[in-house]
């Protein structure tokens, strides 16, 4: 039986690893690496340092394959993202069935925590439910986004006995959740937190957690603050191509 692990790599620094993801590391034949072009090559070469500083066992291989092209203005939302994973479960399946042999074990490498916003998870279970191809997998967690965001902070996910929400920028522009006074938003091309500004709210605001290239910004969210971080956020994306940011909007009470 071959044997798939996701495994939480953490937000960006290798030290996020935990013990567990060491150990799973170890007993692996083959990596599993998608590439998403050369304006995120960055991520790649993460994974490469992690490889290179922490697995210890000799003679694994890393095989890459192409991250199918995702459409970035859809109509359609649901549709698109859909579409996409079925791209993506068609990769997975391939991997696992033509570069992992009988008895062997690969694994997938998660940005973050496996469970949180990514769909690796839901594409592994769409490569079993195909019956094309059999085997086991386990999930390793990691330190995610949120996680690294606010140990950097200094502060918490949750004031005491308040509720917390995770959600994107596409739902917070809706509107603010009706029972939560700590919501972090994850996935906001469009800096959402600009229609907030000056409502009393503090914002914990992160590019790049555990990375070099590493920034924080926070404070009482008004119009000053909130073109400061769009600002900030414009040039570390002209700068690198890419942007991995998230941030925790607060509603003191």
């Amino acid at each position: 039986m071959r044997k798939i692990y996701a495994i939480g790599i953490g937000a960006g620094d290798p030290e996020h690893l935990t013990v567990q993801a060491v150990d799973r590391l170890n007993r692996v034949d083959v990596f599993f690496v998608l590439d998403k072009g050369s304006a995120k090559a960055d991520l790649v070469q993460l994974r490469q340092e992690i490889l290179e500083r922490f697995v210890s066992r000799p003679g694994y291989r890393v095989v890459s394959a192409k991250d199918p092209d995702r459409d970035r203005k859809p109509a359609d939302y649901r549709t698109a993202v859909a579409d996409w994973h079925q791209l993506r479960t068609d990769v997975y399946e391939q991997l696992i069935r033509d570069e992992l042999a009988d008895g062997e074990t690969g694994a997938f490498l998660v940005w973050g925590d496996p469970a949180l916003y990514d769909s690796t998870i839901a594409l592994i279970e769409a490569v079993l439910a195909r019956g094309n191809v059999a085997f086991d997998y386990e999930v390793v967690p990691g330190i995610s986004s949120i996680s690294a965001l606010v140990a950097r902070h200094r502060t918490t996910m949750n004031q005491i006995g308040r509720a917390v929400q995770l959600t994107t920028g596409r739902r917070l522009a809706e509107g603010w959740p009706s029972d939560a006074d700590d919501v972090f938003v994850l996935l906001d091309a469009h800096t959402t937190f600009d229609q907030y500004a000056d409502q009393g709210l503090w914002i914990y605001w992160g590019a790049y957690v555990g990375t070099p290239d590493e920034i924080l910004l926070s404070g009482p969210l008004d119009e000053a603050l909130a073109t400061k971080i769009r600002e900030t956020r414009a040039a570390a994306r002209e700068r690198h191509g890419w942007i991995m940011d998230t941030y925790l909007l607060r509603r003191p009470v």
